[in-house]
């Protein structure tokens, strides 16, 4: 019901959120204020000083369905702006709509509301072409990402930098929070070799970053080429602190595409998407997925026992059986379709402390030793494990038999070494 009222709010886009007005109330002191104030959003702060930066400009904005200002599209309010032109739509994976299956290819259009072309950056091309930014001069990004380096929109950010740059078109990103904060880094660094859509920087399976600081260090660390001469804006959030859960953010949670529907999936998703590249299920074909991980021959009781005595920080696990189906827009052919599996459900208790990317290892190894001793290859997928984690090297521990504390180790020392790279990059402190 949650995706469909997302849907039926874009078809709506000429629904715009109405200011408050003056306050009649007597004025309550700063110190009597128990709740921080609400977060705002690039493209809020940019709405409240009705675009008069982009005052004389033709504007393409990449953009899906959760590039919303209140109840308001940004495309719709773009276009209503006075004198500021939106010239062109751009689509990531997924679709302007967010409604798009994951994988499956986005064709261009033209949107029935401004009249607009849209163009797929998730089809024929995943880098805008020189056609496509003819008459453009102003490029903006404003999607909400979810913190993982293989959720795509980054690396559709990043290539869009290079052809504003080549075109000599300035780039703006309009800032958004990472649901998972800003002091979690964690995760392989991506390695060159392992290059692709899902790992387009060297960077952290967790980098820590919003948005817009993460382009402001592609940029300035050069982890795309071609970038020097790239006029760069990034306009900020306010009252955003890097420990902030996405609650205490007071936004509404909009799902960035089809299979995270909630921000709990969010949070475990940079770990248990390591399951795209093993026989057994990641939770495509339920209403939870990367939430539920099973197989026809797993032990869920033995597995959820053997996980929660390790008492990892902010989760527990339970026995689940589950079979997956078709779900419209979520995954119409998901893997063992129809097939009856066990497995385990995730459950989130405490996200300040929970370790993404780390639990997914513990639960990773889990399922490897389980596989093993039944004589099953888990690992069906090795060349996307490398594409998912950056690296040969998680697979390589894994069959070695490491434990799951001696492949986190591994990657310490380059995580330790990225966030002293990042720190110029950062607009956010701590509180």
């Amino acid at each position: 019901m949650r995706l469909v009222f997302i849907c039926f709010c874009w078809m709506v886009w000429g629904c715009m959120a109405t200011p408050d007005g003056p306050s009649t109330s007597p004025a309550i002191p700063a110190t009597a204020l128990a709740q921080p104030s609400p977060v705002k959003t690039g493209a809020q702060v940019l709405a409240e000083r009705s675009f008069s930066d982009w005052q004389g400009r033709n504007v393409g904005l990449i953009v899906n369905h959760t590039a919303l200002v209140g109840d308001a599209h940004l495309a719709d309010l773009v276009h209503e702006a006075a004198d500021v032109s939106l010239v062109a739509l751009f689509g990531p994976e997924h679709g302007l709509r967010g409604t798009a299956e994951y994988g499956a290819s986005v064709v261009d259009g033209r949107d029935a509301k401004t009249g607009v072309p849209i163009y797929s950056l998730y089809g024929r091309t995943r880098k805008p072409t020189p056609a496509m930014l003819e008459g453009i001069d102003l490029l903006v990004f404003d999607i909400q990402d979810i913190g993982a380096r293989f959720y795509t929109y980054i690396s559709t950010m990043g290539l869009a930098m290079q052809a504003a740059a080549e075109a000599r078109i300035p780039f703006v990103v309009l800032d958004r929070p990472n649901p998972l904060g800003g002091t979690y880094v964690s995760g392989f660094m991506m390695e060159p070799a392992h290059t692709s859509f899902v790992g387009q920087f060297a960077i952290p399976i967790a980098h820590g970053l919003t948005v817009g600081e993460l382009a402001r260090m592609i940029k300035g660390e050069a982890l795309l080429p071609g970038l020097a001469s790239l006029e760069l804006h990034v306009v900020s959030l306010e009252n955003w602190t890097r420990t902030m859960t996405w609650e205490a953010t007071q936004l509404p949670w909009t799902p960035p595409s089809p299979n995270i529907p909630d921000i709990e999936t969010a949070w475990v998703y940079p770990g248990t998407c390591f399951f795209e590249a093993t026989g057994a299920s990641e939770g495509r074909g339920t209403l939870t997925p990367f939430r539920l991980l099973g197989a026809p021959w797993v032990d869920g009781e033995a597995l959820t026992q053997s996980l929660n005595a390790r008492t990892l920080p902010g989760i527990r696990f339970s026995a689940a059986t589950f079979t997956p189906t078709a779900i419209e827009q979520m995954a119409t052919n998901p893997k063992l379709k129809g097939q009856a599996l066990q497995g385990i459900r995730l459950h989130l208790t405490d996200p300040q402390a929970f370790q993404p990317v780390e639990t997914g290892v513990y639960v990773l190894h889990a399922f490897y030793q389980q596989a093993q001793a039944q004589g099953i290859d888990l690992i069906t997928r090795k060349d996307w494990l490398a594409n998912l984690s950056g690296t040969h090297r998680l697979y390589d521990l894994l069959t070695q038999h490491a434990t799951p504390e001696t492949i986190i180790a591994a990657w310490q020392a380059e995580v330790e070494a990225f966030r002293t790279r990042r720190a110029p990059y950062l607009l956010y402190e701590s509180p």
